[in-house]
């Protein structure tokens, strides 16, 4: 039986590429057994940063010289053509020769030619971007992150499963808990869709996750939940003030450990607890944000990351596979 798991990347979106897309792939081939990429863009550079040793059967490299820019409209990205790394990459998975896609490239151009190319689950209306995020207990599933600004009942449900499903590909020792954001955790808070949705999610008894209500935007990093759902509106500015947030804070803690000798010697001090601190707010370890709805995974790295960042959202791709995701939402549908 053969249980590798083939990645098609496009090697040309976002910051630094293809360099740190390679490197980030090498990063992960080290960590890694039974993974074969599919690498799309620029072959002539592309083949300079991969070693002459690498094995040939885990290491496929397919030549186009055009790419989508970050400048591109999702409309004028589909026009490009379909002989894109991106499109390519995608088709890929379409033809059945790759079972995840991931680009570090234009959000919004990966998500229409996603939906061009591939087919949504059967009685799944709308995709929704989701997210990992750490709490206090260990990792939360969060969406949608802005694939969809309007949302109504039957797409949040659908979210929650969804959501659930991939929680439990990924951490399949743990309980899904799944809550509905809103701006209050009493009954009778929220707007007309939500509230009805939250009536809704209490009358489904699922084997697959437990509905926990309402949840606000301080308690999002407790722990108590691990599924979050919300439309695409409001979870795109949740996920944009808790980077925001995060980078505040780690940046404030820099400035105080080295603005004085006081500072300085309290940072030798606490280095270990630092470094810890610095880990858990690391946005490379949680990087790749996953496409659902569509009958094959597509994985969105943040095109500002470093290939550490990429190396770990190919481990979410790995995972996901591995875990079985498109089945399980199937499934629990």
């Amino acid at each position: 039986m053969n249980n590798k798991v083939t990645i098609a990347v496009d090697a040309m979106g976002g910051d630094g590429s293809p360099k740190k897309v390679i490197d980030g792939i090498l990063d992960h081939f080290k960590k890694s057994s039974n993974v074969k990429y599919l690498i799309f863009g620029n072959k002539n550079k592309i083949e300079q940063l991969l070693p002459k040793n690498i094995p040939k059967e885990s290491f496929n490299v397919f030549h186009t010289d055009n790419v989508v820019e970050g400048k591109d409209t999702p409309l004028g990205a589909a026009k490009r053509g379909k002989d894109t790394s991106m499109w390519l990459s995608i088709q890929s998975v379409k033809d059945k020769k790759a079972d995840i896609v991931i680009s570090a490239g234009n959000t919004g151009a990966l998500l229409v030619i996603a939906k061009l190319n591939l087919k949504m689950i059967e009685n799944i209306d709308k995709p929704a971007l989701s997210a990992i995020w750490p709490n206090k207990k260990g990792m939360s599933v969060v969406l949608d992150l802005g694939a969809n600004i309007e949302c109504n009942e039957k797409n949040l449900i659908d979210f929650a499963i969804m959501g659930s499903s991939l929680f439990k590909s990924l951490y399949p020792e743990e309980i899904a808990k799944v809550a509905l954001l809103n701006i209050g955790s009493e009954e009778i808070k929220g707007n007309e869709i939500i509230k009805s949705t939250y009536q809704k999610m209490n009358q489904i008894n699922s084997k697959d996750f437990e509905f926990k209500g309402f949840i606000e935007g301080n308690e999002l990093m407790n722990g108590d939940v691990n599924v979050i759902v919300a439309d695409g509106f409001t979870g795109n500015v949740a996920l944009k003030t808790a980077e925001g947030t995060a980078n505040f804070i780690t940046n404030e803690l820099k400035k105080a450990m080295s603005n004085n000798f006081l500072g300085k010697i309290s940072s030798l001090i606490n280095i270990s607890n630092l470094k810890k601190f610095k880990n858990r707010l690391d946005p490379r370890l949680y990087n790749g944000a996953i496409l659902l709805g569509l009958d094959s995974p597509v994985i969105k790295s943040h095109g500002a990351t470093d290939y550490i960042g990429f190396s770990n959202s190919l481990s979410v791709c790995e995972k996901i596979i591995k875990g079985g995701l498109i089945n399980k939402i199937k499934n629990n549908l």
